[in-house]
């Protein structure tokens, strides 16, 4: 059976994605530092009440909450060995949100936070099979397809694509962050980024988190200009400022953040949502804005 979400992207929808899973947790009380997958085993509820309400402001695809679930990254909460429990779990608890709706569900996989070798500790075999391992949880617990995101370099992000691929046959989206305004911490530009995962079998490129809002438009504009595929496009809202407390706070307000989503699209963004700082609120705004210009 052909993929929705392949579907939906030949008829050339405009699909609005989420907004931020960590922020948007660590307002409603997750402890800073304490990655979101803690609470997919111990407040579920928390899990799904966020994937209800950004349904409820628009969301065609909701992410789930495993975006540091591989056995690598688990490894500093003390979960490797519960990885695959816990992104079954991630996943089953966004599709029980979308249950009775069509939305669809992506899991959502970062990286592994370590560099490879020989720029640091991380086997490139040991990469792959945890990636794999998670992509194969993911894919049990029920997701729609696979979201390999945040990634900032071209050889762990390709190993990642390809160890999904060698577990499941769902749709893989690639998004890079470019958090040193049009270019990755290791340098990496959209052009440099389209021309290397193009080739890999992917079903659309991305840019997610990164910094301002202008400089994640400048680095759209750059992969549309040479990319082949759909676009993933979730920008932050805005870069964090600290309050009195050393907390971040986004001050970009959901009417500003809605008033780029036009130019997004005509930029060549099939899938707009939000990533760090976009609450429910801002996701709503962007929603209204996607149906004025692309009506659905």
């Amino acid at each position: 059976m052909e993929s929705k979400f392949l579907q939906l992207l030949q008829e050339g929808k405009c699909l609005v994605a989420d907004g931020a899973t960590g922020t948007n947790l660590q307002q409603r009380g997750l402890a800073r530092g304490m990655p979101g997958e803690v609470w997919v085993l111990e407040h579920p509820e928390q899990i799904l009440q966020l994937h209800k309400d950004f349904i409820a402001a628009g969301a065609d695809i909701i992410l789930t909450c495993s975006f540091g679930g591989t056995s690598v990254r688990l490894e500093h909460a003390g979960l490797a060995d519960r990885a695959g429990e816990v992104n079954r779990r991630a996943a089953q608890l966004a599709r029980q949100a979308a249950e009775g709706t069509s939305v669809l569900v992506a899991g959502s996989m970062g990286p592994t936070g370590q560099l490879l070798k020989p720029l640091g500790p991380l086997e490139e075999q040991v990469a792959q099979e945890a990636f794999a391992a998670q992509a194969q949880a993911l894919a049990e617990g029920g997701v729609d397809l696979l979201l390999i995101e945040t990634q900032f370099d071209l050889t762990e992000a390709a190993i990642a694509v390809r160890a999904v691929l060698s577990v499941t046959s769902l749709p893989v989206v690639v998004s890079f962050s470019y958090d040193r305004g049009t270019r990755t911490m290791m340098g990496v530009r959209p052009a440099q980024m389209a021309k290397e995962m193009e080739s890999l079998g992917v079903a659309a490129l991305g840019i997610n988190c990164g910094r301002s809002l202008e400089d994640n438009f400048k680095a759209l504009q750059e992969l549309r200009n040479v990319a082949s595929l759909p676009i993933w496009f979730k920008p932050n809202a805005g870069l964090p400022t600290l309050d009195a407390d050393g907390q971040p706070t986004y001050t970009i307000t959901p009417e500003q953040m809605a008033a780029e989503v036009p130019s997004w699209l005509a930029a060549g963004a099939q899938i707009v949502g939000g990533c760090c700082g976009t609450s429910p609120e801002h996701l709503a705004a962007i929603a209204q804005a996607v149906k004025r210009v692309s009506p659905r």
